[in-house]
């Protein structure tokens, strides 16, 4: 049975301003030697990168992003889609890892953990926090490739001041056809390699805890259902309910940047037990 616990708050006890870490979370937590932590566009919004389905602004605001994220608006007009990956890039790279991503920076770094991140995020704000990641079951946004021959290269997105309406690709280094971002669009199948090894690690960790997905998105929405079916705890910290819900059993209504400070504060000095 799913627990539900409210936003973090004050307890007797508790500082002003703390977060109270739920008593059952902290307990999975400090026991767990091997951790698998699966992150969406929820702890990225909190460094103020807009989430994907976010209403588009400015000049982008007439396009549906699900419809510019596609192999076939690629082969209508690369420049158009260069320049919107262009302008997300440079959101990514003016935003800082926030206090979420150290958190887990700080709690893989303890030792007598194993803690894998699969992020389900094209950005590179775990890296900058520090953070080893084990898959980007989505792609990377700065793993730019060929889109003829894909191989990687040397190629870098522009840095805007504004959105642009279309910036023409760079070419290949090898082929000379047009360079295009890492990520997976819609209609593409997940790196394989990745998504298995997220999916391995999920299955084989003591403790599964799902940060800022709304778990619509497959099959990486179906990790927390495949590490539940074998018996892992799942642990969802999300401030809104979602689709991961349901397959929870414990479910922290606070957001990132809250609750994993929180988390990895109360665990202190204390190793994994067993």
């Amino acid at each position: 049975m799913t627990s539900l616990v409210g936003p973090g708050g004050t307890a007797e006890g508790t500082p002003s301003g703390a977060v109270e870490v739920p008593p059952r979370i902290l307990e999975l937590a400090r026991d767990a030697a091997r951790v698998c932590v699966l992150t969406g566009a929820g702890i990225s919004a909190e460094s103020g990168i807009p989430t994907f389905r976010d209403a588009q602004v400015g000049l982008w605001e007439r396009f549906d992003p699900l419809e510019l994220a596609t192999p076939g608006a690629w082969a209508a007009d690369p420049a158009q889609v260069w320049a919107w990956y262009a302008w997300r890039a440079t959101l990514v790279r003016r935003a800082q890892p926030n206090p979420g991503h150290l958190a887990l920076a700080g709690w893989q770094a303890r030792p007598g953990v194993r803690l894998g991140i699969v992020t389900q995020n094209v950005d590179d704000l775990h890296e900058r926090a520090g953070s080893e990641v084990l898959a980007h079951v989505h792609g990377s946004l700065f793993a730019l490739r060929c889109s003829v021959c894909g191989r990687p290269g040397g190629a870098v997105y522009p840095e805007l001041d504004e959105p642009v309406a279309r910036v023409d690709p760079p070419p290949c280094d090898t082929c000379g056809g047009p360079v295009r971002p890492g990520v997976v669009w819609f209609g593409e199948a997940l790196p394989e390699d990745g998504f298995l090894a997220a999916v391995d690690v999920a299955r084989e960790a003591d403790l599964l805890l799902v940060v800022g997905t709304s778990g619509l998105v497959h099959p990486a929405a179906t990790i927390p259902h495949l590490a539940g079916v074998g018996g892992v705890p799942v642990v969802e910290v999300n401030p809104a309910p979602t689709a991961v819900t349901e397959a929870a059993d414990e479910v922290w209504r606070a957001t990132a940047a809250a609750a994993l400070p929180a988390l990895v504060a109360r665990l202190g000095d204390v190793g994994p037990r067993g």
